[in-house]
């Protein structure tokens, strides 16, 4: 198949098929981007953390042996968007997770860089946007200097053979 010679009609029902393949297989848990479902999908095979449901408010997976909770947020790069600002993280002041699970991807779904974030480096390096009644991180290299940051990018790695 050469995807430069299809449609955009269908690549785009080649997209469908490819998300329906990937929500069969557990990788992804719903028909948004799959950008977060396999940010959380890696997390917790990596560790074997327990995803919770998705109307779970503050955190996405808890770790059984230690009742850690977390948030994982992650950003794909592009050539068009380098941002690597996370989506919204609500009720950051309450403390609803012990630590952000955080995974840079590149173009291609691979692992840029991870880390796993203290909420207290979390808040510090967020800001509160009221037109969202929401926090803004953004992952950027400094963050892996911090201390309790934990630089996990192999075993996230690992985690997509």
């Amino acid at each position: 198949m050469i995807l430069g010679e299809l449609t955009a009609h269908e690549l785009l029902a080649l997209h469908a098929k490819v998300s329906e393949e990937l929500r069969e297989r557990s990788v992804v848990r719903s028909s948004n981007n799959p950008v977060g479902d396999y940010a959380e999908y890696l997390f917790c095979k990596a560790y074997g953390w327990k995803q919770e449901n998705n109307s779970a408010s503050s955190f996405d997976a808890v770790d059984r042996k230690t009742n850690m909770k977390y948030q994982i947020k992650s950003r794909k790069l592009t050539d068009q968007n380098k941002s690597r600002q996370m989506s919204a993280l609500r009720n950051l002041d309450t403390q609803g997770f012990n630590y952000l699970a955080g995974v840079l991807f590149d173009k291609n779904y691979n692992v840029y860089r991870a880390a796993l974030i203290p909420h207290q480096i979390v808040f510090q390096f967020s800001n509160y946007v009221t037109y969202t009644n929401s926090w803004r991180f953004i992952l950027h290299d400094s963050v892996w200097n911090e201390e309790g940051v934990a630089d996990v990018t192999d075993q996230l790695r690992s985690a997509t053979l």
